[in-house]
């Protein structure tokens, strides 16, 4: 008997359990953030709708909208994680290009400070700039052999188990 709880002990202690059992806490936490978030959206959707009761402020509605935007963006890319245990950094930079417009669009471009403005510019221009190379670095990457890293014609194909086949 005390062999048996020595070897199920020793069990826990194996790699492929240990991974096994913190890919399923991350999945609990995302799925918390998930459900979370889930609350937010609809607490938001409420004061939003509420706040159509009072005289209509556009920039403030205009800024809730925005906010439940990114809310439901932020949502869909922690299922995509669930999903595929990949961040879309595309998603992500999308994400940050309508959180950064949102803050201008809160404060207002003409009560930002110049500095801030050339700021705010610089950094959605990395942003264009990146969401632009994603697809292609990808491309690129999809073409190379990850094998030998050597660069492979386009109508070649890298198979399930590794091999290369080309037409």
């Amino acid at each position: 008997m005390p062999k048996r709880v020595i070897k199920e002990v020793n069990s826990w202690f194996e790699r492929d359990t240990i991974v096994t059992n913190l890919e399923r806490f991350q999945d609990f936490i995302i799925i918390s953030l998930c459900l979370g978030l889930f609350c937010v959206m609809l607490i938001r959707l409420g004061d939003m709708f509420l706040s159509f009761l009072h005289p209509l402020d556009l920039r403030e509605v205009t800024s809730d909208i925005l906010f439940i935007l990114i809310l439901v963006e932020l949502f869909r890319l922690l299922i995509d994680y669930l999903q595929s245990q990949q961040i879309s950094v595309g998603a992500a930079v999308e994400i940050t290009i309508v959180s950064a417009l949102r803050e201008v669009i809160l404060r207002g471009v003409l009560e930002i400070q110049q500095n801030q403005i050339f700021g705010i510019s610089a950094f959605l221009l990395v942003l264009a700039v990146i969401f632009i190379a994603l697809p292609l670095m990808s491309r690129f990457f999809e073409q190379i052999n990850p094998a030998n890293h050597e660069i492979l014609p386009k109508s070649t194909e890298i198979l399930s188990d590794g091999t290369v086949t080309s037409e």
